[in-house]
């Protein structure tokens, strides 16, 4: 999820943050050893100053299925004084009417479900293997390749219009909302006026986490004043993610486009607009047209050395040769990349009950731009392999005669 919420993984994460994936503590490990859930940009973006087209107004019986399961509510914020207090703040900022900005703050409701999901969760190791293998499995990969099939055209266009292959994209979206399957039936203005208003102040980040929310919640309400569709209309993830990328509002304001050329930028029902999205995205991250995103290595370094390749996490710091000669062996084309690497660590498990020894890819920095998109390693790998998995599959199909 892009812009996700959560930190960055210590040891490889959207504003997580975010993502980034998204069903309960699902999204939660997503985004913090990584869905994101959207997006835009897992280095958690303020609102851009790009004006989305019209988007499509929420169908009436849409509406009320999305309605009828959403989570539990508390009480509305309407007459509460951090409530008013914010309206007032964000109608002075913007030059909006008090009584618009009040009345929709006041019309959230909070979510006790979403305060308990934000929560930190007891630390447990870290899995790569088992990470992958709710990603990398038949039932997704199958849908990738209908999704694959159904959208071709608009993959090859996005891949030549923004450089970005299109198993990225198609791995990006399969793991953030299994192809539009699973996109959230919270409604965004309660989620993103509960984290804004009662982010727990036990979390290591609550005064920077909160300050990100409001952000988006004024994001919101910059989105639906823009695209003349009610505040409480919008629905996604319980940490305000939306539509088949699970952008956040931030996301969707700065890097959403109309891909598909209907003057609307609909990320929920549009394919096309997703596609297209996510790699507007990806591209201002920096993305390079036909650098990989990472390359086998082995690691034969000391412990001192080892330490020292690992300290700047996952950002690319070392060239080929400094990579190398601190015992982190390249081979074939790796040992001429010409840009910065990283040493990419994924756990598989605590060593003293009985996990399995780490594993190390060496990432470029189009590794780096992935998990912009969510703030971890795990996150990043699991998309690539998993558009390397659906491409593989469509490869292998029969012809059709």
């Amino acid at each position: 999820m892009p812009d996700t919420f959560l930190p960055a993984d210590p040891a490889p994460s959207p504003n997580t943050l975010h993502q980034q994936a998204r069903e309960g503590r699902k999204a939660l490990w997503l985004a913090a050893l990584g869905l994101m859930l959207a997006g835009t940009s897992a280095a958690a973006t303020t609102a851009g100053d790009q004006n989305p087209a019209q988007a499509r107004p929420v169908k009436a019986e849409t509406s009320q299925r999305a309605q009828a399961n959403q989570p539990p509510q508390g009480a509305r914020y309407a007459g509460k004084p951090a409530a008013e207090q914010l309206a007032r703040e964000i109608a002075q900022r913007r030059g909006w009417d008090l009584e618009w900005v009040r009345h929709w703050i006041g019309q959230a409701q909070q979510l006790p479900s979403v305060i308990r999901l934000v929560t930190p969760a007891p630390a447990a190791a870290r899995n790569w293997a088992a990470y992958r293998a709710r990603f990398i499995e038949p039932t997704r990969i199958e849908a990738g390749v209908r999704f694959w099939q159904a959208q071709r055209v608009a993959l090859e266009r996005a891949e030549a219009s923004y450089g970005v292959p299109a198993s990225l994209i198609v791995g990006i979206i399969g793991v953030e909302t299994l192809y539009g399957r699973h996109t959230g039936n919270y409604r965004i203005l309660d989620a993103l006026a509960t984290l804004s208003l009662d982010f727990p102040a036990s979390h290591p980040r609550a005064a920077e986490r909160q300050a990100y929310f409001r952000g988006e919640l004024e994001t919101l309400l910059q989105l639906s004043r823009e695209q003349g569709v009610d505040p409480d209309s919008w629905r996604g993830s319980y940490a305000g993610a939306m539509g088949l990328p699970q952008f956040m509002p931030g996301s969707w304001s700065k890097h959403a486009v109309d891909f598909d050329g209907d003057g609307r930028i609909d990320l929920s029902t549009s394919a096309a607009d997703a596609i297209g999205s996510v790699a507007h995205y990806l591209q201002q991250y920096g993305w390079r047209s036909g650098m990989p995103t990472h390359y086998p290595v082995k690691v034969e370094a000391s412990d001192a050395n080892l330490a020292t390749l690992l300290a700047p996490d996952i950002k690319p710091s070392f060239d080929a040769a400094r990579f190398q000669a601190l015992g982190a062996r390249l081979d074939g084309q790796a040992r001429q990349h010409a840009g910065p690497l990283a040493l990419i660590e994924l756990k598989n498990g605590d060593p003293l009950q009985g996990g399995a020894a780490p594993s190390f890819v060496a990432g470029t920095e189009n590794f780096y731009v992935v998990t912009r998109y969510n703030w971890s390693s795990y996150y990043a790998l699991a998309v690539i392999e998993l558009g390397q998995a659906v491409q593989a599959a469509l490869d292998n199909l029969a012809p059709v005669r």
